[in-house]
């Protein structure tokens, strides 16, 4: 077995034999998301919350037994069964050290994580392990876990030095596993500063604290602005941050319900697909860097939700998913998709209804759908007229167009309101009642809750599944 590292444009063995990552997101896991797991808000807030409600012992109790049934061999065994060899493993600082108590690594702090990257590395899946979550939060987004829309990571310093002293703890513990692919140092950063000067000092930091400590293992290093911009990097990147691949989001509008319009693969649609992917990119490609698409993939319809239409829905996001492998393969791409289990939107595998967690949540789940509390892949049309008169007050008051383009430019004045008064605000007053749902639970029925997220109380979404086993198998070829 030999490490992986990163040769001009291509990611190769020790052999410099070029290995191809294909594989997907372990998102809402050491990461849990509102979306992924069923809950509102941010996971700082549901795990005190829940502490309140239960005390603290049978909370971790809970979340000890989550984070046990969520990953586990059979979910590798399925994992390589459709001929993936990468798991980009979503983690949380908070796993690692306490806001309180910072730069000291909790009492196994790396038990879960161990666990499946042993589990990988007996089924030979690769592991990126991915920071998701960053002191103070690195975007206004939820899955910053800072549960607010202010980075506050790039305006503290000291978030900085806590988070490259994880890392060398983390190079440390890892630096001789050769089935680590690499450290995806920063999920999503979105760095304010016209230059991104914070973002590239954060990186020159954290690179050299890692070098010091591991050199065989790949660097795997976010565009600003979620991933989608390089622009402000810098020009010798190629000779100043070795064995460095960079990572783009790829996620194409026409695989969400915001879709312009159904996608039927016509050859504009397929026409756009390929230019957002190639703008991504040109950075990296204009001076022979290696790319890697750490995150991509539709969003799939329900049936509680989205009725008679479901079927017709999905069958075009996995036309989307198709069209986009094979852009990828033009090109021999490394990619991860967006996301291997959650509870129903977006994952390969997703917890079947008649589990204990999703028959006690369900009128729950369905009334935070309603109100659109939730960011990612949002239905917003049962409230929206709730929050256009906030929009256009807004723009009544503020006469200079240019004063209504704040950072990131992804959110325009409508997504900003969306982010604030519901994805935040809304949510947040949800919390409790989530929580207080678990009050006078004992063990056996906190871990029958848990036990809803093993593999074999999950739905596969064969679907999608089929696409990627069958781009594996023609690959192959």
């Amino acid at each position: 077995m030999s490490f992986l590292h990163v040769s001009g444009n291509k990611i190769v063995n020790e052999k410099d034999n070029e290995v191809v990552l294909s594989g997907a997101g372990l998102g809402g896991w050491m990461t849990m998301e509102n979306f992924i797991s069923g809950y509102p808000g941010c996971e700082y807030q549901v795990r005190d919350a829940l502490a309140e409600v239960l005390g603290e012992q049978k909370a971790a109790f809970f979340f000890d037994k989550f984070l046990e049934y969520f990953f586990a061999e059979p979910d590798a065994q399925f994992f390589k069964s459709l001929g993936l060899n990468c798991l980009r493993i979503a983690v949380n600082y908070r796993h690692f050290e306490d806001d309180l108590n910072p730069r000291v690594l909790k009492p196994n702090a790396f038990k879960h994580l161990d666990r499946v990257i042993d589990i990988c590395s007996s089924n030979s899946i690769y592991v990126v392990i991915d920071m998701h979550t960053a002191p103070g939060g690195q975007s206004g987004g939820w899955h910053a876990d800072a549960g607010g829309h202010i980075g506050y990571f790039w305006i503290h310093k000291d978030y900085q030095d806590r988070l490259v002293w994880l890392w060398k703890e983390i190079a440390e513990r890892y630096k001789h596993n050769p089935w680590i692919a690499g450290y995806n140092v920063l999920n999503e950063p979105a760095d304010p500063h016209r230059e991104h000067s914070r973002l590239i000092n954060f990186y020159d930091r954290a690179y050299n604290a890692i070098r010091s400590i591991d050199e065989k293992h790949i660097l795997f290093l976010d565009g600003n602005t979620f991933a989608t911009d390089f622009t402000h990097f810098p020009k010798d990147a190629g000779t100043r941050w070795l064995n460095t691949a960079y990572a783009i989001h790829d996620y194409a509008i026409y695989g969400f319900p915001s879709s312009p319009e159904p996608y039927i693969g016509s050859d504009a649609q397929k026409e756009r697909l390929t230019k957002t992917y190639e703008r991504k990119r040109k950075w990296m490609d204009d001076r022979g860097l290696c790319v890697w698409n750490g995150e991509w993939g539709p969003v799939y319809a329900r049936k509680e939700y989205d009725g008679e239409n479901t079927d017709d829905i999905n069958e075009s996001r996995y036309m989307v998913l198709k069209d986009q492998l094979e852009i990828y393969k033009q090109d021999d791409l490394s990619w991860s998709i967006w996301l291997y289990k959650d509870i129903g939107f977006q994952g390969m595998v997703f917890v079947r209804h008649d589990t204990p967690y999703m028959k006690h949540f369900k009128d729950f789940l369905a009334r935070k759908h309603r109100l659109a509390v939730d960011a990612w892949g949002k239905d917003d049309s049962s409230v929206k007229h709730i929050y256009s008169p906030i929009v256009q007050l807004i723009r009544d008051s503020v006469p200079d167009e240019t004063h209504l383009k704040l950072y990131p430019p992804l959110w325009s004045v409508d997504e900003r309101v969306t982010r604030i008064s519901r994805t935040i605000l809304v949510a947040e007053f949800m919390v409790m009642e989530w929580a207080e749902m678990f009050r006078g639970m004992n063990e056996g029925q906190l871990e029958d809750l848990a036990r809803s997220f093993s593999f074999n109380s999950c739905y596969k979404r064969e679907g999608l599944n089929r696409v990627l086993r069958e781009h594996a198998a023609d690959v192959l070829r």
